[in-house]
């Protein structure tokens, strides 16, 4: 099932009815923001689990000697 041209602009307009033309950019601004904090969140935890993994490794390296 595909969307129709028609079905998209009633979508479209809805939500400019809803919303109006002055808070649609506002409301991209926080959802880039949002965006931004997620990734830099998924980053970090990324960072924070290679450095305990690293961690790990260089006990176990000097467990061994």
């Amino acid at each position: 099932m595909s969307l129709s041209f028609w079905q998209i602009a009633l979508v479209a307009v809805l939500f400019l009815l809803l919303f109006g033309r002055g808070k649609i950019p506002q409301l991209m601004g926080d959802l880039a923001e949002g965006i931004k904090s997620f990734r830099k969140g998924v980053s970090d935890v990324s960072s924070d689990t290679e450095e305990s993994n690293q961690l790990k490794k260089a006990d176990s390296v000097e467990g061994k000697s």
